[in-house]
């Protein structure tokens, strides 16, 4: 493959990214949420119930990191800290209804910025596009496995 072809993957990939966050945050910002919270409440909206050092662990943050975003999520009545049952030591983040309700927001908000991205795109083009990033990311992960 051509240099000009990795190159070019490698910010294509980058400025879809960006630009898709961008796009995002500018229809969400009537919530009032920092990215780290959006990310926060979408995983905890999957995994109900995890502990915070699972949440970091998924969000790729540092533990003392993901406990000053959900300090910040409670305050403002979004997350509800439990008890763990098997480790007095911990604790388990649920949504509150609050949350739920601008979990579904952000899904409606997602679900109508994806549909502007793929405008033209046939349905065939975007199964195969995700197909090979699929793929690509299997690759990559067996790097992992491979160079512990």
């Amino acid at each position: 493959m051509a240099q000009t072809a990795k190159t070019s993957f490698g910010f294509l990939v980058t400025d879809v990214t960006r630009l898709m966050r961008k796009h995002f945050d500018r229809r969400a910002v009537r919530f009032n949420l920092t990215r780290a919270q959006w990310r926060a409440l979408k995983r905890l909206s999957h995994s109900e119930g995890m502990r915070q050092n699972e949440l970091a662990e998924h969000l790729e943050m540092e533990p003392i990191a993901i406990g000053r975003v959900i300090d910040r999520l409670q305050k403002a009545g979004f997350v509800e800290r439990r008890a763990d049952p098997a480790d007095r030591r911990a604790w388990r983040l649920h949504l509150t209804a609050q949350a739920h309700a601008v979990v579904d927001d952000m899904e409606q908000i997602s679900s109508e910025l994806f549909r502007n991205a793929q405008r033209g795109i046939s349905a065939a083009d975007m199964k195969t596009m995700i197909d090979v990033l699929g793929r690509m990311k299997d690759n990559l992960n067996a790097l992992d496995s491979a160079n512990p």
